[in-house]
């Protein structure tokens, strides 16, 4: 069995049925360290990007069997095959100026430290405008217009 099928069906296996099964448009993130963006829903198409960002958010916006066509954090639309995604839910900090970082959902709260543009951190526990924000070791609550990964209003548990 030649080295890119193989990776395939281990990241085939690897997937969780809840990123192949939702209805679009929902979030997701790339679970490969390549991930091949295409013009259409086939291996036949052109690759157009190449991702090499593990984690990276993306908004999934049309599924077709094996693929979706996605939408990255800068706007840019292509296919992906499913089983380079996941449904571990990320969240990049949108470009600008660093963004703080707390203690708690609350900016009179401690501040932890601040996030730099294009950070790429995991979520969880998002509500009320906050979202417990953690990259590698560190975590802390971030505001949701402070990142691009989750929607205006959106609950994440």
């Amino acid at each position: 069995m030649r080295k890119g099928v193989l990776a395939a069906v281990i990241l085939a296996l690897a997937v969780p049925a809840a990123a192949q099964d939702k209805k679009p448009p929902y979030w997701a993130s790339i679970a490969s360290g390549e991930a091949m963006m295409r013009t259409g829903p086939g291996r036949n198409y052109p690759g157009v990007w190449l991702y090499k960002r593990r984690d990276l958010p993306i908004r999934v916006v049309k599924t077709y069997p094996n693929w979706r066509l996605i939408e990255d954090p800068e706007g840019t639309q292509g296919w992906m095959l499913v089983t380079l995604l996941s449904d571990r839910r990320t969240a990049i900090v949108k470009p600008g100026d660093p963004r703080s970082i707390y203690a708690k959902p609350d900016a009179g709260s401690r501040l932890r430290y601040n996030a730099q543009p294009g950070v790429v951190g995991r979520i969880e526990h998002c509500g009320n405008g906050w979202c417990h924000f953690s990259v590698d070791k560190r975590e802390g609550y971030i505001r949701t217009s402070d990142i691009w990964g989750v929607s205006d209003g959106e609950t994440v548990d």
